[in-house]
């Protein structure tokens, strides 16, 4: 009798919920940390490039431009969505709102005025740096 092989090909799904939980679990750190810091730690949008390529390796999505685009791409959403949570928690603070209160009536002008002035030069350049690694690291 033959013993069956294993499959060693993991499921097609699995790259991307990792992927959407790794990078929404990051977001949140990096929001945490932005606001217990007072700064907005544009360094981290390295990590989190580097985060976005772990979890499409580990999720088994083969190499190659795809899931090189589809890191630059987590990245992206990273770092829109970490600066729209930091932009929220202040202003939430401010006003008395909890954070996913805010996060929901702060509008999309008001929070690219908050990011353009909270994000200096050099968090800039770390945030275009990290899509130069998340490309590099997921291939």
């Amino acid at each position: 009798m033959q013993e069956a092989q294993p499959n060693t090909r993991p499921a097609r799904w699995l790259a991307p919920v990792m992927l959407l939980l790794g990078g929404l679990c990051f977001t949140v750190v990096w929001i945490m940390l932005a606001v217990y810091t007072g700064k907005t730690c544009g360094w981290m949008a390295v990590v989190g490039a580097l985060d976005a390529a772990v979890m499409l390796r580990l999720g088994g999505m083969p190499r190659g431009a795809a899931r090189a685009l589809l890191a630059v791409l987590a990245t992206v959403a990273i770092l829109v969505l970490a600066n729209w949570g930091v932009a929220a928690t202040q202003i939430g603070f401010a006003m008395g709102l909890n954070p996913w209160d805010s996060a929901l009536k702060l509008g999309m002008d008001y929070a690219w005025t908050l990011a353009g002035l909270a994000n200096h030069a050099v968090d800039r350049l770390w945030m275009g740096v990290a899509l130069v690694v998340a490309a590099i690291a997921a291939r």
